[in-house]
């Protein structure tokens, strides 16, 4: 029987606004998928950690107020202690040159604020599910 798929949602550096990452929680549990919050204030090598002890598929991070600039970061460490790496997404406040500019250094999606939720999730799912493929 196959799993679902197992998202680890974040909040990475000193951002104290979480009403939209739980609404993004809502919506993919909704769509099926496992979720795993793990609350705010997260350093980049807590979440590499939580996603390796969670065996999760894809970690998701929420921003506000510059946050996205550790994206390269935990990327980096992702790509250090994951030899095949796990995909990871972010989303909310995200200049969009500098989404283009993460895109290009491997972020695999951005969803800027007001992102449709059922579609977030259907691009996740593919997301994984292309990696799960390769």
């Amino acid at each position: 029987m196959k799993r679902n798929i197992r998202v680890l949602l974040c909040k990475i550096g000193q951002d104290s606004h979480d009403q939209g990452i739980k609404v993004v929680a809502s919506a993919l549990r909704d769509a099926g998928m496992e979720v795993i919050y793990t609350g705010l204030w997260q350093s980049t090598e807590a979440v590499t950690n939580m996603a390796i002890q969670e065996d999760v598929d894809i970690i998701g991070v929420s921003c506000l107020n510059y946050e996205h600039l550790l994206l390269p970061k935990l990327m980096r460490e992702v790509g250090d202690k994951i030899p095949d790496g796990i995909p990871i997404v972010a989303g909310g406040i995200i200049p969009p040159n500098e989404a283009e500019a993460l895109k290009a250094e491997g972020i695999k999606e951005i969803f800027p604020s007001g992102s449709n939720t059922i579609e977030m999730a259907k691009q996740i799912r593919s997301i994984v599910e292309n990696m799960q493929s390769a």
